[in-house]
């Protein structure tokens, strides 16, 4: 088996757009099914071999399908993804807060979808493809990304402040902060936050933070060879690790230990290892 990760750095004239970026090969796996976890972050990915086979979408209504490029919205449920034992590509970490000016529509309107790259960003979408994969190197890869990613980037209106605080609190606090508290510090009221905040992530700020919490337990736990699970949830602000199985399940569709052995090695799971970063 082979398997290459390449974790590149963000240009910093997308700092606040592109938070991190990983370039994956892996060849010789077993044919099966990758679980695209919720995270809080969209994911853009440009494969460079076969196109991704996305059998089940975060939202049940929507058709499967098969992509060289897309982008997934914020999400709560695993996307499954069909692989023939290899896969190719680069995957960029979006802000939903950098959505309007990096995809022109708010994070919200792609909420749990899966969504082609061309029908986010019209004809820059079918390019930035061409230019990656004509590109012979890690680095030229992003490079050429992140060149069409800039040029296309649009001086549309970013989120309210007051959102923006939210979301900040809600990172900065792992998730642990209650919504009622975020609300407080930012001078709304729960109802207002969270129909100001869903429109404009997809996610409420109680499953944001849900989402939050999860993403820095799976980070913790794929980087770890012994996983110690009562230390996992109580490290990670979950009441016990009944509540940390409870969650696990309802974002992965396993348990933690069930996910692990499943799901290792993967470009998501290895990133979360390695450093900053994060899929959908």
């Amino acid at each position: 088996m082979t398997s290459e990760f390449v974790v590149h750095r963000p240009h910093a004239a997308l700092r606040g757009l592109v938070t991190d970026a990983v370039g994956y090969r892996q060849e010789g796996l077993a044919a099966g099914t990758h679980r695209g976890l919720p995270s809080p972050t969209l994911t853009l990915v440009v494969t460079l071999d076969e196109p991704l086979d996305v059998v089940a979408h975060p939202d049940p209504a929507q058709a499967p399908g098969r992509y060289d490029a897309l982008v997934g919205g914020l999400h709560t449920t695993p996307a499954l993804i069909r692989h023939p034992g290899r896969q190719t590509g680069i995957q960029l970490s979006l802000s939903p807060l950098g959505a309007r000016r990096l995809l022109g529509v708010p994070a919200g309107e792609l909420a749990a979808l899966d969504v082609d790259l061309a029908d986010v960003l019209g004809a820059v979408g079918p390019e930035l493809v061409e230019r990656v994969r004509a590109a012979a190197t890690w680095e030229e890869r992003f490079a050429a990304a992140e060149h069409v990613l800039r040029r296309a980037a649009g001086p549309a209106g970013d989120p309210a402040p007051e959102v923006a605080e939210a979301w900040r609190l809600t990172l900065a606090g792992g998730g642990r902060l209650r919504v009622a508290d975020v609300a407080r510090r930012i001078g709304w009221s729960e109802r207002h936050l969270t129909g100001r905040f869903r429109a404009e992530t997809g996610l409420a700020p109680k499953e944001a933070a849900r989402v939050v919490r999860f993403d820095r337990a799976r980070r913790v736990l794929a980087g770890r060879s012994r996983p110690d699970l009562a230390g996992l949830a109580a490290a990670a602000g979950y009441a016990d690790q009944a509540h940390l199985t409870r969650e696990w399940r309802a974002f992965t569709g396993l348990s933690p230990l069930r996910w692990l052995a499943a799901e290792f090695g993967f470009v998501q799971d290895h990133a979360a290892a390695a450093g900053p970063g994060s899929a959908a």
